[in-house]
Formats: structure tokens, sequence, C-alpha cells
């Protein structure tokens, strides 16, 4: 065996036993939040103490059209959807200010994550298999079969074939092409139904129709405006009848200035 075939079949292996160890690793722990109640500050408020009342008063509180509104974001994150997602809820928060966006992962049905699952241990066995045939089959009482001879006679390129197709499986399984959205837990749009994406306006829209605040801003400020302007002309309407007696008394006093005169 050359270097070249140890390369072949140990870059492969040494792939898998990393995505082996990568799928059943237990999740990192949670990283510790700070404890500030433990150690107040010398400036911390006590219990019973007036100024802070007054302090909690002062402090400002975002409000606006989206406050209290709750929209949920769930993608698919094997599918590189993040990205998307969070043009989406910039989008969302600019537009209604105060509104709450969540990104969640839209996890694939059950029977897929299963598959998922089962797909490292078919590659190990597949590989086990091509490697010690000779012994397995005979302990099954079996006798090899002809495509094994065939495939053991090029085992460098059929393990890193298991390898490379087993992997575009897994990723296959993993991914569940979902891009959903929900306001206040009610679907509003649907990747799976529409077999598309929303546009950034259709979205505003489908957001503005759940929340009434927005529309009401929107019609409480098209009245001021029309009686800012409907208040504007009695006053230049006033001001040019004021100005037409003035003008008419002082033709008036001109001609008499010049009866005198005569």
């Amino acid at each position: 065996m050359d270097r070249v075939q140890l390369v072949l079949l140990g870059l492969p292996i040494l792939l898998f036993c990393s995505d082996v160890v990568t799928l059943f690793a237990p999740l990192p722990p949670a990283a510790p939040q700070p404890d500030n109640q433990s150690r107040p500050g010398p400036n911390a408020f006590q219990p019973g103490d007036p100024s802070a009342d007054a302090s909690a008063q002062a402090e400002p509180q975002v409000d606006g059209p989206g406050s209290g509104t709750t929209v949920d974001l769930k993608f698919c994150a094997s599918c590189s959807y993040r990205g998307t997602a969070m043009t989406m809820k910039r989008m969302l928060e600019t537009s209604f200010p105060g509104i709450h966006v969540m990104l969640e992962n839209y996890p694939p049905p059950f029977p897929k994550r299963a598959l998922s699952k089962a797909v490292p241990i078919l590659q190990v066995g597949a590989m086990a298999t091509l490697m010690a045939g000779d012994q397995i089959f005979p302990r099954f009482g079996m006798v090899p079969p002809p495509w094994y001879y065939s495939l053991r006679a090029n085992r460098f390129g059929t393990m890193a074939s298991i390898w490379l197709f087993g992997n575009f499986a897994q990723s296959f399984l993993q991914s569940s092409g979902a891009f959903e959205v929900y306001c206040n837990g009610q679907l509003v749009f649907s990747k799976l139904s529409e077999q598309r994406f929303p546009s950034e306006l259709e979205l505003q829209q489908l957001i503005a129709n759940r929340i009434p605040d927005s529309h009401d801003t929107i019609d409480n400020n098209i009245p001021d405006s029309q009686d800012t302007i409907d208040n504007n002309i009695p006053d230049s309407q006033d001001t040019v009848d004021n100005n037409i007696p003035d003008s008419q008394v002082e033709e008036n006093l001109e001609d008499l200035v010049l009866d005198d005169e005569l």
C-alpha cells in the first residue's frame, strides 16, 4: 500500500470520525449569566427607597406601533436561510418600532431526523463490510456476492464514494426547506405552501394587517394635515378682506386733500 492509497483511505475515515463525534457529542454548557443581584454596587437602590420609584418612572420605555407584538421567523438552519431571516428581522424592527422578532430553527419531520441519525451507522457498516467482508459473510452462512469483489477491487474509491454520498444524504435529510412567519402565534406566511420567499414589502404589509395601531397612525396623520390646510385658508381670506378697507380709506383721504387745495 503506497502513500497515495493511505491518504485516500485515511482522509475519508478521519472526516467520517469527526462527523460522528460532532453528531453525537453533547451540547456545550450555556454561558453563566452574571448575577447582578448578589453583589449590588455602591449606587444600588435599597428596598423602600423612594428615589428608586422616581428613577423607575424616569426610565424611557420603547413604545411604537409594534409594541406588544411578537413575530416568529422559523427557518431551515441547514439551508443557509439565516441571512434572509436576519434581513427580514431588521426590516420589521425598523418598520414597526417596539416589535419583538424571534429567530428559530424549523426542524424537518421526525422520519427524516431518524434517517439522518442512521446514515453514519450505515456508512460505518458499509466500510466495515468492504474491508472485512471475507470474514463477515461466512459468519452469516453466506457466500460473498459478485458485486462485493468488484467493489473491493477499488476499495479506496468505493470508501470515498460512501463517505461523500453519506454526507450528501445526511445534509438532505436534515434540511426542511421552511421559512415560516408567525405573528402572535398565527401563521402569516409559509414557504412550504407558497414554494417561494416573501418579499420585504409583502411581509411588511402582512404584519401591518395584524397590527391595528399601524393603520390608526396612518389614518390619524391624514386629517391633521387637512385640518391645517383648511385653517390656513380662512386666515388668508381674512387678511385680504382686512386689506381692502384700508386701501379705500387711503383713497378717500387723498381726495379730501385735493379738495382742500382747490
